[in-house]
């Protein structure tokens, strides 16, 4: 039996979403509008809470946080994959997908815990209103938005360290439009072992571990809401949460199907599905899910829109 031909790859070939070409325009102008999209309401959100000195709160603070990490995160899959579409080159240097891939799980991670922090920040505001200032302090307010930031960054960097020691043999077409653990992982002809391990500790941990927290903090919102005396207390509150728990669905629903479920029920057409949900769907919702329901931002949003327009004439 000839021995595999192990190498360390020059580059990969990135499939792409769909490997018809006369389906490529569709795609480039509907992603490139996506990600527009995303660009423009992330910035204004992360705008409106710089210039506005009423919304400098940990509730907003964590929010434009999170509008930057939903911009970077699309900007790290999306204009790949819009310059391949343009030019019809699906070829991805090897030390350019392993960056790639950096930075995708880097901000996911960091996706992953602000969403958690958020949900404490409303659990604090919600069921300790009286000491919210107190609890929430700069200090803790930095430790929360700074730490999921220093964690990610340590987690990225030894996925991408226990992936530059495989070797890959055979075929280097990756059936997905962006460098993705998983997808990377099945052209390996050496042992994957420990990274296949690594990577469900990690989802344990940036995954699991948020969205349990998450759940706890909402059933115990929930139970101080249920006590409010008044209907239209009980409606404000449940206002306040709403927007939150639609991105936890968004985000939480995707990955947890991508990096939970067994591999055996994975298929390329569910992972690309998965990827654009939490890489172009999500951070493009997530400015208009906050802003629509919130009048203190959106008030800030039409001034900074208005005055804008007004520079411009």
């Amino acid at each position: 039996m000839e021995p595999r031909n192990q190498t360390n790859a020059s580059e990969f070939i990135l499939l792409g979403l769909s490997e018809k070409p006369e389906q490529g325009t569709l795609l480039f102008s509907l992603f490139l509008c996506m990600y527009l999209v995303t660009v423009v309401g992330n910035v204004l959100i992360i705008l409106a809470v710089s210039i506005d000195s009423h919304l400098h709160t940990p509730m907003y603070i964590f929010l434009a946080n999170l509008s930057l990490v939903d911009f970077c995160l699309a900007t790290g899959t999306i204009p790949k994959m819009l310059v391949s579409l343009q030019t019809r080159s699906k070829a991805i240097s090897y030390p350019c997908c392993l960056t790639q891939m950096y930075f995708f799980h880097f901000f996911g991670i960091v996706d992953s815990v602000l969403i958690a922090v958020m949900a404490y920040d409303r659990f604090v505001a919600i069921c300790h209103p009286l000491h919210y200032t107190t609890i929430m302090s700069p200090r803790l307010c930095g430790l929360l938005v700074g730490a999921p930031w220093v964690f990610s960054c340590f987690i990225s960097l030894t996925h991408i360290l226990l992936m530059a020691r495989l070797a890959f043999c055979g075929s280097l077409k990756v059936p997905h439009y962006f460098c993705d653990l998983t997808p990377i992982l099945r052209l390996s002809c050496t042992d994957t072992s420990v990274n296949r391990i690594f990577i469900l500790t990690v989802a344990g941990m940036v995954i699991v571990t948020p969205f349990i927290c998450i759940l706890a903090s909402y059933a115990l919102i929930l139970v101080a809401i249920m006590k409010i005396p008044s209907a239209g207390g009980r409606k404000k509150a449940f206002s306040t949460c709403s927007s939150h728990l639609s991105v936890v669905a968004l985000f939480y629903g995707t990955t947890i199907g991508v990096y939970l479920c067994p591999s055996s029920v994975h298929t390329a057409v569910k992972e690309k599905a998965s990827a654009v949900m939490y890489t172009a769907v999500t951070p493009m919702l997530n400015p208009f899910i906050y802003s629509l329901r919130n009048r203190d931002l959106k008030g800030t949003l039409r001034k900074l829109v208005n005055r804008k327009i007004t520079s411009s004439s």
